[in-house]
């Protein structure tokens, strides 16, 4: 059980490690000082370019991955926790991380391309729903956030349908639930009509142009 311990620790201190504030020491720059505040890859991607969000993306998707599926195979003795609950709690350590860095004062991202990272270990097949979700979602409103928060949730209406193990519809429900806590800003703002849209994404400015 110690072993397992270690995991996690390391899975939250690896989730810790964020894309934006490690790119954004290169350039002399925080972020969470621009925009949404937020050190996530839309934030990243309105306040600093493409270039610089999609780095950020690669970085976060990479550590959910890794905290997924490299970290519960390490060889430690006295690991004795079920296979799946390990890989499933690092995955999720690695979000939580993500969310409240250690190494950047517990301010961080909102945990959505870490937890992509996780599902392409812990159920790649996953991936298609809630990347169509997401699409859908931002072609329609432009809200990025609803979008993620409505693609969290369809994961598990598309893991029951996949079949998927009680102990994953548990870990995507926690997820899900994540995801609409970490995104209650932007409810806010779009209660308030000062959400910013993705414009350029929508239906509606594509049929405008022609």
């Amino acid at each position: 059980m110690s072993a397992a311990i270690l995991k996690i620790l390391f899975a939250y201190l690896l989730g810790s490690v964020s894309g934006s504030l490690l790119i954004g020491r290169l350039r002399q720059v925080d972020i969470r000082t621009l925009g949404s505040g937020n050190a996530g890859g839309t934030n990243a991607l309105r306040t600093q370019g493409w270039r610089f969000a999609l780095g950020v993306v690669l970085i976060d998707i990479g550590k959910g991955a890794l905290a997924a599926g490299w970290i519960p195979r390490l060889p430690l003795p006295g690991d004795a926790l079920n296979p799946e609950v390990l890989m499933l709690v690092c995955g999720l350590a690695a979000v939580v991380g993500h969310c409240l860095p250690a190494w950047h004062g517990f301010r961080g991202g909102k945990g959505a391309a870490t937890s992509i990272g996780v599902l392409a270990v812990v159920n790649p097949l996953l991936l298609l729903p809630m990347v169509l979700c997401w699409l859908l979602v931002v072609v329609i409103s432009g809200y990025v956030g609803l979008a993620t928060v409505l693609a969290g949730f369809a994961l598990l209406p598309a893991a029951w349908w996949l079949q998927a193990s009680p102990l994953q519809m548990t870990f995507l429900g926690v997820i899900a639930v994540l995801m609409a806590w970490n995104h209650r800003a932007n409810f806010r703002r779009m209660r308030a009509g000062r959400e910013s849209r993705f414009e350029r994404a929508r239906l509606s400015h594509w049929l405008r142009r022609r």
